[in-house]
């Protein structure tokens, strides 16, 4: 899964980048053609970048972006694509404001009485800056999204785990169901330590180290960290075979305070 979630930023990122670019491009066409010296070594693939029509870059990077926007700001596409056409207008009363990213690559210039009431160049800056903004947030907000899907997912998963362990000693297999749930608490523990950015020097730490760190760096109380303490006493009574046999009480005590920590601790 990281791959993909490297893989989507990338193209995002990409994106952004062709935008920055194009703007960048259109504002030194606009001004005056002083070339220092050393801009004649500009690379070949820059220039090869420049001489590509503004309408095919344009719409090659719109429609990849479209699609970004409306699966990662759905509450943003409508304004992203307003900034390219509107709708619905008043085609005789054309202003900067309603003047679109559309109207400058077909080249619609707006004069009333000999005089230009828009400038198109300033307006098409002014809308594609926008659309990069808009673009541009999509990458905080992609984050945000994945750890959210991830969090689903997570609980998704113990959850499964969980009902597992409960058919298990459902069916008197208790020790496998205890170790099968010290499992998923483990998985939590791990994740609760993450969330708050800490870090165990054990290589292979036990539930007793992630309860003992998270009491010690104030994350949990002592009522808590006993608590915890009590589990993983029963996770270890269900993993070891070398005392006595669990009952099926101490079994769905583990199950139960594992469900709680799950649902609450984050």
């Amino acid at each position: 899964m990281s791959s993909k979630i490297e893989e989507i930023k990338k193209e995002i990122e990409n994106l952004i980048e062709e935008c920055y670019k194009m703007i960048l491009a259109h504002v030194e066409k606009q001004e005056p053609k002083k070339r220092k010296k050393e801009e004649a070594t500009k690379n070949i693939s820059s220039e090869k970048e420049t001489e590509i029509p503004l309408i095919m870059r344009y719409n090659n990077w719109y429609s990849k972006a479209l699609q970004v926007v409306k699966q990662v700001l759905p509450d943003r596409y409508q304004e992203f694509t307003d900034l390219y056409q509107l709708p619905k207008r008043d085609i005789k009363n054309i202003t900067y404001l309603n003047y679109t990213i559309s109207d400058y690559l077909l080249g619609l210039s707006i004069s009333r009485g000999g005089e230009q009431v828009v400038h198109s160049t300033s307006a098409f800056l002014s809308k594609i800056q926008q659309q990069y903004s808009i673009l541009n947030s999509a990458l905080p907000k992609l984050k945000s999204i994945l750890g959210d899907i991830k969090g689903v997912l997570q609980v998704e998963l113990f959850d499964s785990e969980l009902d597992a362990a409960k058919e298990l000693a459902k069916n008197g297999h208790l020790r496998a169901a205890g170790t099968l749930c010290g499992v998923t608490l483990e998985k939590q523990l791990t994740q609760v330590i993450t969330n708050h950015n800490l870090k165990l020097t054990k290589k292979d730490p036990t539930i007793s180290d992630f309860n003992d760190k998270l009491k010690n760096e104030n994350i949990i109380d002592i009522p808590n960290w006993r608590f915890v303490q009590r589990l993983g006493d029963l996770r270890n009574l269900c993993a070891h075979n070398k005392g006595r046999e669990p009952i099926k009480d101490e079994v769905e005590e583990l199950i139960l305070g594992t469900e709680k920590i799950i649902k609450t601790w984050f």
